[in-house]
């Protein structure tokens, strides 16, 4: 009798996990990716669908889910759920869709806001199937040069340069070359490369499985038996690092994708993921960073749904039961509502718990529990440069710059962060050079005789707080006077590398965090969203900040859920929709890539046959 209850129990048990695991719809398939058409350059067609303006009788009848935020983080949940059924409606509160992918256009030059490069789209990669799916193939990667990027540490005849490599083998043979004593730590570091990439998915699972096994798993120390990634992501990297070298400079290049926190205060494996996200390749949208926003838009559009701009959101409506039931929207000085069973929030966890809930809801001990679990970001300042001639005539490259005036970050950070507004702008300690012209090819046909640099670089919110009530582009001369302080500094320092842009320069304008704040709707103009601190990575912590949240049927997505950037962006998307529909839809992606892998195996091997 008790092994007939033993034996219907591990049936029920085996059929429950499979029904849980594949008995649900399947948004994505092979079917659906379809070759890329032509690019879109009309620019009024592009308008149509990346700057469709709200009204209410442009919102979708019976709507399933409604979108805060346009970001890579709101349009991949959004994509995913409208593929897989959901009628789904996407708000974004400025004049373009897109967050930090948009682009936009000035006195004849295009730049990037916030996608510079990204890796890991080499083909039949888990990232690359995803855009796919999300975009149904109609986005498209320019490979970059090998040499992705250039360490600059020092200053006049002190200054020493490292180059990064892309390259399954070479960025590490590049790199022992450069730092021929240093073979031991190098080969440990990527040793711990290899195991984030491999086994980070391990933590991104804490997030899908029941918090409760999360927890137990944690706590009874099964986690660590199974994988040593839950030890490293509480791991500081100036504390790792100390122990494969003390040469300062090559700890830069261990950590010198800076995101406004020091070495000491970050995660080695986030740092160590960051590297080696550019291991098999850097890549850049073909037509420029909007064609992401564009792409996903069409995919929503496809399936009933809709993206609208210029609808900002004032609240998140919460009925009587605590659940989310659908948005406030401000049109003109009149605000509307929109009603769906389901509210995702790509804004940060910050902006909706803080902003966008009922003041009775904010206040509540496990929303406020949930807050204390982050701190807010570094605000960032960027430098958008336009120049007349080629990137030939000019000597730009589609290598991305990382200057660092000391090779002690900690103390370097430490500093500059700790002083006063007077006297900041005179000593920056680091700053990212990146030219958009030179990556994309089709730059040259959308703007011949043009070329264009970002140059960014993390700042304090407070330095600028004082103008936060002013409106954008009409701050006051003491404003622009005290921001162009900063720009002249840097664009000086970018001079030293690209001399040839001095005399070329012919349009300029900044970014400071309280333009992040308006165009962006970044809090404290925090472009990667909350700090991204090493606590925030302790294993238990990444377990409990999920994209479910204390108010039912309100989910977070984005680069608060789990890392930053356009890929961590792009993950959090993926584990909100996994979230949402109560099935991994992480299992769909992998089967594909499965799939995939098979046929292009079969496709070597007839080629192959056809040569014999």
């Amino acid at each position: 009798m008790w092994l007939l209850i033993l034996l219907v129990s591990l049936v029920i048990w085996a059929g429950g996990t499979y029904w849980y695991l594949f008995g649900k719809p399947n948004p994505f398939s092979l079917e659906s990716v379809r070759p890329p058409a032509p690019r879109e350059f009309d620019q009024k067609k592009r308008d149509k669908v990346i700057k469709q303006g709200f009204s209410v009788d442009k919102v979708p009848q019976n709507l399933d889910v409604i979108v805060i935020g346009s970001g890579i983080g709101g349009l991949s949940a959004a994509a995913t759920l409208a593929k897989a059924g959901k009628k789904v409606l996407v708000l974004e509160q400025h004049d373009q869709a897109g967050g930090c992918c948009h682009t936009y256009i000035e006195k004849g030059f295009e730049f990037d806001v916030g996608l510079h490069y990204i890796g890991q789209v080499h083909e039949n990669s888990l990232l690359r199937i995803a855009f796919d799916q999300i975009t149904e193939g109609q986005l498209e990667f320019q490979e970059l040069q090998p040499h992705v990027d250039t360490v600059q540490i020092g200053s006049g005849d002190e200054r020493r340069e490292y180059k990064i490599f892309t390259g399954k083998h070479e960025m590490k043979a590049r790199l022992i070359e450069q730092f021929p004593n240093e073979t031991e730590a190098i080969e440990k570091f990527f040793k711990i490369m290899k195991l984030s990439a491999k086994k980070t998915h391990y933590l991104a699972s804490m997030k899908l499985i029941p918090q409760w096994v999360s927890l137990f798993l944690l706590k009874s120390g099964i986690a660590d038996l199974i994988s040593p990634v839950f030890q490293l992501s509480g791991t500081p990297a100036t504390d790792f690092m100390n122990t494969l070298t003390k040469n300062k400079d090559l700890q830069v290049i261990f950590s010198y994708f800076f995101y406004g926190v020091p070495p000491k205060e970050s995660s080695i494996l986030i740092n160590a993921l960051l590297i080696h996200h550019y291991k098999r390749g850097a890549y850049y949208p073909k037509g420029g960073a909007s064609e992401i926003a564009f792409h996903i838009i069409r995919t929503i559009q496809k399936y009933g749904g809709s993206c609208l701009v210029r609808a900002p959101v004032s609240q998140i409506l919460v009925d009587e039961n605590g659940a989310a039931y659908g948005v406030k929207v401000k049109k003109g000085q009149d605000e509307v509502e929109v009603h769906a069973p389901v509210v995702v929030s790509n804004c940060g966890v910050f902006t909706t718990f803080q902003k966008l809930l009922p003041p009775e809801i904010q206040v509540k001990h496990d929303i406020q529990e949930r807050l204390s679990m982050m701190k807010h970001g570094r605000g960032s300042l960027l430098i958008f440069s336009g120049f007349d001639g080629t990137t030939e005539d000019l000597g730009l490259v589609s290598t991305n710059f990382w200057l660092f005036k000391d090779n002690d970050m900690d103390k370097s950070m430490e500093d500059f962060f700790a002083l006063s507004k007077e006297e900041a702008p005179d000593n920056i300690p680091m700053m990212f050079i990146t030219i958009p012209s030179a990556k994309d090819p089709e730059a040259k046909i959308r703007h011949p005789g043009k070329s264009c640099m970002t140059i960014l670089t993390m700042v304090k919110y407070e330095w600028f707080e004082e103008w936060k009530d002013t409106t954008v582009r009409k701050r006051g001369d003491e404003y622009y006077n005290y921001k162009m302080r900063f720009t002249k500094n840097l664009f000086d320092w970018a001079c030293t590398v690209f001399p040839k842009i001095k005399d070329k320069l012919v349009f300029q304008d900044v970014a400071t965090p309280l333009t992040n704040m308006h165009y962006l709707g970044a809090q404290r103009g925090a472009m990667y969203s909350a700090e991204h601190n090493v606590e925030r990575f302790f294993a238990e912590a990444v377990a409990r900040n999920r994209s479910s949240t204390p108010v039912k049927n309100l989910y977070i997505s984005g680069q608060d859920v789990f890392s930053c950037g356009i890929a961590g962006a792009l993950h959090g998307g993926l584990l909100c929709a996994s979230t949402v529909l109560d099935h991994i839809v992480y299992i769909n992606l992998l089967i594909l890539k499965k799939k995939l892998k098979r046929k292009k195996a079969r496709e070597l091997a007839q080629l192959a046959k056809k040569k014999l």
